[in-house]
């Protein structure tokens, strides 16, 4: 292979300063209200996550952290605050 075909290190785009974040962006980001960026159960799914992994998949030994999390998300969605991806 000659080295005509290999991509010189100066071919890649150089990286831009201000990175993803230009003016439309961050008025976008910050004209959202918290609760669009902020899952507030957040902390119980990770529990939930790390009993799981801790038990090797056992779902029967996690299910008080399953069940904080389902009392989490039901008391934030009967104040009308919806999690991220609903």
């Amino acid at each position: 292979m000659s080295s005509k075909d290999e991509p010189s290190p100066s071919s890649s785009p150089a990286p831009t300063k201000r990175g993803p974040w230009d003016e439309k962006t961050s008025e976008k980001f910050e004209g959202k209200s918290f609760s669009k960026f902020f899952d507030p159960c957040q902390e119980a799914a990770d529990r939930s996550l790390k009993c799981l992994h801790r038990n090797g998949g056992d779902r029967d030994m996690c299910t008080d952290y399953f069940q904080a999390y389902r009392d989490c998300k039901k008391q934030w969605v009967s104040r009308g605050i919806f999690p991220p991806w609903a």
